[in-house]
């Protein structure tokens, strides 16, 4: 791998630069307090959930485990991405070494798919839920959970990983200064002087595979949801079964709505700043991962209950 230099023989470089709107240095100074808030509300209300559904005996189940997984693919994205950028913000550390790179790459590529899947899993417990009621207990089982993460796991390692190892054998022969703020497969790729059409054609496979089956799956969970609560007769019965799966459904959508505004957005790029793909990238990383356990623990009696009682143990 080789960096940009004035004199006729390249060099071999360790590192890549993050060029993170330095074109727009206004954007990092209002950016950097609320993505900071934006952060230690994420870290803050992960960890409260975890330590909640750890300490309170009535929220050891299957839907929790799964909540649990959740906060903590939440915790790893915020801390792969959101530290660094705010490193970059305000000590102006754009230097991020190519290990910690494609790291980052890998973690980016493989966790957000991760969510996706583990949105689909509890789309499955809240469709056993209120459509097969008699089969709930045996079917949504420790040992379901236990085998849904397995699944998830291999699932998206083995098709997200080849990416940042694509990415990372490509011969880097010019310049090493990526436009963004994170280490994002087509933005450090697009360096390479190799042809990358293979890396770029398999990231988008991959996405739409992976997750875009991921969302469709979960829509048509809730529409058989819908079905069914609408034939439910018993006064209150069809209420109490859509607030059941209302506050997953909202998580849903606040994954799906950035996603699909980010795709929209970078395929619009020509029209559009393109410090807007950079900055939907970024919040996509935290917005999702500060909301899920705050809408999880308004709308869901037992998780208030157990932070109430986390909160009066600490006191």
């Amino acid at each position: 791998m080789l960096l940009y230099s004035n004199s006729s023989l390249p060099t071999e470089v360790s590192e890549f630069l993050l060029n993170c709107f330095t074109r727009s240095p206004t954007w990092q100074h209002w950016l950097s307090l609320p993505l900071s808030l934006l952060f230690l509300l994420a870290m803050g209300a992960n960890t409260t959930l975890l330590i909640t559904i750890w300490l309170e005996d009535a929220l050891h189940q299957p839907m929790y485990y799964l909540l649990s997984l959740l906060s903590l693919l939440d915790i790893v994205l915020c801390l792969t991405v959101i530290p660094k950028v705010l490193a970059i913000f305000w000590f102006d550390l754009r230097s991020i070494s190519f290990s910690a790179c494609f790291l980052q790459m890998f973690i980016m590529n493989n966790f957000l798919p991760m969510e996706s899947c583990t949105f689909l899993a509890m789309a499955y417990d809240r469709y056993v839920a209120i459509c097969k009621p008699l089969h709930y207990p045996s079917v949504i089982t420790d040992q379901f959970v236990a085998k849904a993460i397995v699944f998830i796991l291999a699932r998206n390692t083995f098709f997200s990983a080849p990416i940042p190892i694509l990415s990372a054998h490509l011969h880097y022969c010019g310049k090493n200064i990526i436009e963004n703020c994170i280490c994002a497969n087509l933005s450090v790729s697009k360096l390479s002087c190799d042809n990358v059409a293979l890396n770029r054609i398999y990231q988008l496979i991959v996405a739409w595979t992976l997750i875009g089956s991921d969302l469709i799956l979960i829509f048509l969970s809730y529409i058989f949801i819908l079905h069914a609560v609408l034939r439910l007769k018993a006064k209150g019965t069809a209420a109490k079964a859509l607030s059941t799966c209302g506050s997953h459904f909202i998580l849903i959508l606040f994954f799906s709505t950035i996603l699909l505004v980010f795709v929209f957005t970078h395929m619009a790029k020509k029209k559009v700043s393109p410090n807007i793909p950079i900055l939907l990238n970024v919040l996509h990383h935290v917005i999702p991962a500060a909301l899920n356990p705050i809408v999880y623990g308004v709308r869901t009696q037992e998780i208030k209950q157990g932070i109430w009682k986390l909160l009066r143990r600490d006191g």
